[in-house]
């Protein structure tokens, strides 16, 4: 079970490192490693596929903990019970044969059950069905001494927390989510491994549509886009609207030469709806390049546009690793009403102060855009992280959350003090006291400092 120590990275290049590396393959064997580490006061990292970006599966010390053995899966009528090492594919492999699916749909298929809950992942089609959190029906979890519990969806907290105000976006995956009475299933979602170890899930299934219509459609501007944006989002059925811009289209051109020369932004669509004649009034009424953009209706076309969209991250995170640097990327979210303002604003800045070296894409129909900076050298990734702090306060005056979906990790646990009050996070870290009294799951998660 146990085997020699090693350095790990995850998805962004950030390194981490364990006196133990520890691979149970059973419920037992976790509670025992738990009960061995709660009682030598010894900080345990929990590791899933590490293909998430902000250090949260990297240990800094103490025993890291893979999870690569709970792989069981039980497809039922609407429903599957996952162990944390499933990964996306498998569970969308396994549901098909069914004639159902998960509806978050995180980029990276890779990633595990256990981490997109940990992180509270959302993905492309979360413009319709929302996060990770609203998905699940039931969470079995080992705290942190090694007891296990299993939580059903509706059983409340039995302890007091108060209040805290949360962003008015679509989602938001910054903290935790206090209320009094609230779910626990709602707050171990999105909590990043400092509260207890997610060991198996049961998750919502969906019917399967029985036509959907997906296409990347490409605009001359950036103002086409948003405009077609802005007319899209109340269209019945549309379940993803996904943006691409100019600098991820010259990145992505080399492998896919195929994108038209004179498409300087793009959308990438899914509908529930496939009106094909109302769509095309739509396509001409927004000043689509319709003759050059790409549709289809059937599973192969909608996984060569997902593949497609895939590659941008892909792209971005050779290049950068490439330069020797760690990713740069953003994940803030604003209200809808906002997001026109927000994307205006990530453009002033990085034209002015980074032009040629950034992208641009993600979930706009969310309001939810990841910026990501390539720099070059050592002082254009210095300016990187000044340029994306500035990021995060306009999210935050804007009504916005400085993480939508990846979760802060350690790379960005500053940023929660941008969010909430010293007052608020205090909140937090008392919840963390009373379910890891001892501060020893996900250490450096969240909370700069341990604090207690």
């Amino acid at each position: 079970m146990e085997v020699e120590t090693i350095t790990l990275t995850d998805g962004s290049g950030y390194a981490g490192a364990a006196s133990r590396l520890l691979a149970p393959s059973t419920e037992a064997e976790l509670a025992s490693i738990l009960a061995e580490a709660s009682a030598a006061l010894i900080p345990v990292t929990i590791l899933g596929s590490r293909t998430g970006i902000t250090g949260g599966s990297m240990p800094r010390e103490g025993w890291a903990v893979s999870m690569e053995k709970f792989r069981r899966i039980d497809i039922g009528a609407g429903s599957a019970w996952c162990g944390a090492a499933v990964t996306l594919a498998d569970l969308q492999a396994a549901s098909a044969h069914t004639r159902q699916f998960y509806a978050p749909d995180p980029t990276e298929w890779t990633a595990s059950v256990g981490g997109t809950i940990n992180t509270n992942a959302s993905g492309s089609r979360s413009f319709r069905y929302g996060s990770t959190r609203r998905h699940i029906l039931a969470l079995r979890v080992l705290m942190a001494g090694g007891s296990a519990r299993t939580f059903r969806r509706g059983e409340a907290i039995d302890f007091p927390v108060p209040e805290l105000p949360l962003p008015q976006t679509t989602k938001c995956t910054a903290g935790y989510p206090l209320k009094p009475g609230m779910d626990w299933i709602d707050l171990f979602c999105g909590s990043e491994g400092t509260l207890g170890v997610v060991v198996e899930a049961e998750l919502k299934l969906l019917p399967k549509p029985e036509s959907i219509l997906a296409g990347v459609v490409f605009f001359p501007t950036l103002d086409h886009a948003l405009d077609a944006v802005e007319a899209w989002r109340g269209v019945e059925g549309l379940r993803m609207i996904e943006f691409i811009d100019h600098n991820t289209l010259d990145l992505m051109r080399p492998k896919y030469p195929e994108i038209p020369a004179g498409a300087l932004s793009g959308l990438m669509i899914e509908s529930e709806n496939p009106d094909e004649e109302a769509w095309v009034d739509r396509l001409e009424r927004a000043g689509a390049l319709i003759d050059a953009s790409w549709f289809g209706e059937t599973d192969r076309d909608r996984e060569r546009f997902r593949v497609f969209r895939h590659a941008a991250p892909e792209r971005v995170n050779e290049t950068v690793i490439s330069r020797g640097f760690l990713k740069l990327g953003s994940d803030f979210a604003v209200p809808i009403a906002r997001s026109r303002e927000m994307t205006r604003f990530y453009y002033d800045v990085l034209d002015r102060s980074w032009p040629g070296q950034y992208v641009v894409y993600g979930h706009i129909g969310d309001a939810h855009l990841h910026v990501n900076l390539m720099p070059a050298g050592p002082e254009e990734n210095r300016l990187g992280y000044q340029i994306m702090e500035e990021f995060a306060r306009h999210a935050v005056a804007l009504g916005g959350t400085v993480s939508a979906e990846h979760g802060l990790g350690k790379r960005k646990s500053h940023f929660l003090s941008l969010q909430y009050t010293a007052r608020e996070i205090e909140a937090m870290k008392d919840v963390k006291r009373r379910l890891d009294p001892h501060w020893l799951l996900g250490r450096g998660n969240l909370f700069p400092e341990p604090g207690h």
